[in-house]
């Protein structure tokens, strides 16, 4: 429970990853191992070692006392704790070691296995399975063979081979320490996996987000700055000859950098305080003859048409369905040498068709175009589970087709 807070996103994964867990355990593996000595949990094993030990070998006359030699294999089995962090193999071999040799020495039962179970458990932790399984080997192997035979050379003199039935507790212990280390090895490990699977969802919610705005403002200013952009070279050529239509052409580029300026700030909002209610609703089809006023300011006439019943539509999808539209315009507007265009808005069961057809043939050029507007049109599509189909037609024409799902409990 002592070691150091880790900063940032530093740490190993299972700590990292253990914040789902109990409290108690959360802020144990929110301490990073590897920064500082755990010197707080060595000192507590130490005091229960020595006093535990002491009273253990007032109720076993017929062991060694405890003396100061036995007193310093205590401490220094609890003193090669302070290291099971950063050299956990080495630490948990050194730790069977030194039981053994207290074991060994005649020294009473005791609580000095707990050394051995809690290297155990930190070489587990860290990853180094077999060297746990190794070292509890080998300190049941001794324990045999120092109960069962070595017992004649060793300490105390008088002293016989030991009861097998004392095996039985050995081996639960040794059993139990193993099957509670690999469950917390194995929680951890789920915790890990469990944070960086909530990790990877946040930066796609992220980069969806930053997507969906990145989407808005390129058709917000694409077709804002292209009637602009129109309405420009209309303004500087009729600047001289004709005066009226040219303010005309500077009423309209005013008209549409406000509008464009308006969602702009929109959206500006929704980034700054992404949890309130949009101040204006986001648009939809019923602005469609908007975009039909812009396009003829740009010079474009636009007729459109509405197919089936018309049934109310979801936010999402009655946003896309303009966006779809006005991206649309806008190219006929940037890169067609027609200056007329056909909409047409049908309605079918659980599902919204849109065509957008103009006569071509395309001009070749950018009209300072980005080059994103079909691809942005597509991922509006597909985010709600539609298909855009956009190409030539037989006829030297262009079409934009977009299909896009209405779930039936949406409409009314």
């Amino acid at each position: 429970m002592d070691e150091q807070r880790t900063h940032g996103h530093g740490g190993p994964p299972w700590a990292r990853g253990a914040r789902g867990g109990p409290p108690w355990l959360r802020e144990w593996a929110d301490r990073d191992p590897g920064t500082g000595l755990p010197w707080r949990s060595t000192l507590l094993v130490a005091v229960v070692l020595l006093v535990g030990s002491g009273f253990a070998a007032r109720n076993q006359p017929d062991r060694e006392s405890l003396d100061a030699l036995g007193r310093a294999l205590l401490l220094v089995g609890a003193a090669l704790l302070l290291l099971r962090h950063r050299h956990p193999v080495p630490v948990v071999f050194a730790t069977t070691a030194v039981t053994l040799g207290y074991y060994g020495a005649g020294y009473p039962y005791g609580p000095v296995f707990l050394v051995v179970a809690v290297a155990c458990y930190a070489v587990i932790v860290h990853g180094h399975r077999r060297a746990a399984w190794w070292a509890v080997g080998l300190l049941w192997t001794g324990h045999l063979l120092i109960a069962h035979w070595l017992y004649r050379y060793l300490p105390p003199g008088d002293d016989g081979p030991g009861p097998w039935g004392q095996e039985i507790p050995v081996a639960a212990f040794v059993v139990a320490v193993l099957a509670a280390s690999e469950l917390v090895r194995v929680r951890r490990e789920q915790w890990a996996q469990q944070r960086a699977e909530r990790a990877a969802a946040e930066r796609r919610r992220a980069d969806e987000e930053r997507l969906r705005i990145a989407r808005e403002l390129h058709d917000v200013l694409a077709h804002s700055i292209s009637v602009i952009n129109v309405q420009a070279g209309v303004g500087l050529a009729l600047l001289d000859t004709d005066p009226e239509q040219a303010r005309t052409a500077l009423t309209t580029i005013k008209a549409a950098s406000k509008e464009a300026l308006g969602e702009v700030r929109q959206v500006l909002d929704t980034l700054r305080a992404p949890g309130d209610a949009p101040r204006t609703p986001a648009p939809g089809l019923d602005r469609l003859p908007e975009l039909v006023e812009q396009a003829a300011s740009a010079g474009l006439t636009v007729r459109t048409a509405t197919e089936g019943e018309r049934v109310a539509l979801p936010p999402g999808t009655d946003l896309a369905a303009f966006r779809i539209v006005q991206e649309a315009l806008t190219n006929v507007v940037r890169h067609s040498g027609s200056r007329t265009a056909r909409v047409v808005v049908g309605y079918g069961p659980g599902r919204l068709d849109l065509r957008i057809d103009d006569e071509g043939p395309a001009t070749g050029g950018d009209a300072g175009g980005s080059g994103n507007g079909l691809a942005g049109m597509r991922e509006r599509a597909a985010a709600l589970g539609g298909t855009i189909e956009a190409g030539t037609r037989a006829d030297g024409g262009f079409r934009v087709h977009a299909v896009l799902p209405v779930r039936p409990k949406e409409t009314p």
